[in-house]
């Protein structure tokens, strides 16, 4: 019997290890993490401009686990505010929590760590990212509730996305500048117009329940245009960052590529057809960050 026992032992084990792997890549896709991609690039170019070159390894990663706790906090935190709203809406039933295949127990302790980790992260960069790191997390976890009574949410999306590229420069010269304000800004107003793009999925479900959309409020053709007028501020405010931070010919190529992928992008999302919604959203935003990083860092670099 105890020979049976301890033979049965290293399964359990085995099967334990494989229940915690899976439960981390719930909670992973719960979060999206791989959405870690819009922002994150936008942060190390900035990093990149403010230390004129790459900064420190250690600076580096500090941003790096700011970032991803920062942004596990508020995604976690928002799939917990919007679990009875994601139940309700087809699109959204079958995420993690509406489905059960996390608890809510589980995704408070995500949440707490998540929260732990930004703290800890900025408090070891310098004095002012801790001083500032819980106004931070407040506008993070504000986010969530701002959908229920304001069509103005995606803008408040936007101000989540913006503080990284304002966070890491402060990472590493300790102070506010214009240049990552800016940039701060040209995210805010690439974030709200593809979110209110993303949001034309949803147009009717969010008018017959009540909740706030700027598709809901005013209908698809003026969610498009006014999409696009963000997306329009957007270069503006890159071609600023560009001057101010005297960039050259690479950083200005990788404007023109993500002019180019904010045109595509709209081009394909018509009032009516939505089929190419996913490749406006993921695929021509994730080039956006990506592209415009590597170029504007690969600019700095060489100079």
């Amino acid at each position: 019997m105890e020979g049976r026992e301890a033979a049965t032992a290293p399964h359990a084990a085995v099967r334990e290890r494989r229940s915690a792997i899976r439960t981390l890549a719930t909670a992973l896709e719960m979060i999206k993490f791989s959405h870690t991609l819009f922002a994150l690039p936008f942060a190390l170019l900035a990093a990149v401009l403010a230390a004129r070159g790459w900064p420190s390894l250690s600076t580096t990663l500090k941003i790096l686990l700011a970032m991803a706790g920062a942004r596990s906090a508020a995604m976690a935190h928002n799939r917990l505010a919007d679990r009875m709203i994601d139940a309700a809406n087809p699109r959204t039933a079958q995420r993690a929590l509406p489905a059960g295949a996390l608890s809510v127990r589980f995704t408070v302790l995500f949440l707490i760590v998540s929260v732990l980790v930004f703290l800890a992260a900025a408090a070891s960069l310098n004095r002012l990212t801790l001083l500032l790191s819980p106004i931070a997390l407040a506008v993070l976890l504000t986010y969530a509730y701002t959908k229920r009574f304001t069509w103005l949410s995606h803008l408040m999306l936007g101000l989540c996305l913006g503080i990284a590229p304002v966070g890491a420069w402060i990472a590493v010269r300790g102070r506010i500048d214009l240049v990552p304000v800016l940039l701060g800004f040209a995210v805010l107003f690439w974030t709200a117009g593809f979110d209110i793009l993303y949001a034309l999925q949803d147009e009717s479900h969010d008018r017959s329940v009540g909740l706030q959309s700027f598709p809901a409020r005013w209908g698809a053709r003026r969610a498009l245009l006014v999409s696009a007028l963000l997306h329009g501020l957007m270069l503006l405010l890159l071609v600023s960052v560009w001057r101010l931070s005297g960039g050259g010919g690479l950083f200005a190529l990788g404007i023109l590529a993500t002019a180019g992928a904010l045109v595509y992008q709209h081009a394909i999302v018509k009032p009516g057809d939505l089929s190419r919604i996913d490749a406006a959203f993921f695929t021509a935003n994730g080039f956006v960050s990506v592209a415009l990083a590597v170029f504007g860092i690969a600019d700095v670099l060489t100079r």
